[in-house]
């Protein structure tokens, strides 16, 4: 099943409280998979106060944060957002294996789902791309992906 079906499945997130985390790097194009992904959860029935979105510097520190709010807020789902740009050094592999991993750790430790959402381009015109609504739209992928992924806690 492709997750942009999701229409076809009906998820009640009226009772979820989901958080989002999304870096201040690269702005922009955050922004808009941060209103994306927030339109999904409200098409589902997220009540907007029951969405909370943490921004961190950027997606290094996306794992600490996930963590802290699992322990303070006990969240149903979390969304990791973000966009990683391929530069011309090392740097790149870094931050994108070593956010995956981190986030990987805490949702497998904590047993809170968290979808990755975050973005790792070659350019800033894939970013956008995969970003755009009328793209491949990822913040609404990634909420989808935390909806479905509620339901095996929350049947």
């Amino acid at each position: 099943m492709q997750l942009n079906k999701l229409h076809n499945i009906n998820i009640d997130g009226s009772k979820l409280r989901i958080a989002i985390v999304l870096p201040y790097f690269n702005e922009l194009i955050g922004m808009e998979l941060l209103e994306n992904c927030k339109y999904e959860l409200l098409e589902n029935k997220v009540k907007p106060e029951n969405i909370i979105t943490v921004r961190v510097a950027g997606a290094l520190e996306i794992p600490f944060a996930c963590r802290e709010i699992i322990a303070k807020n006990k969240p149903d789902a979390i969304i990791a957002l973000g966009v990683v740009v391929r530069g011309e050094t090392y740097h790149f592999e870094m931050v994108t294996k070593t956010t995956y991993k981190g986030i990987m750790n805490v949702q497998l430790a904590t047993g809170i789902p968290i979808s990755f959402g975050v973005l790792t381009c070659d350019n800033i015109n894939q970013a956008k791309e995969r970003a755009s609504a009328t793209g491949q739209n990822k913040g609404k992928q990634a909420a989808q992906a935390a909806l479905l992924q509620t339901r095996l806690i929350k049947p």
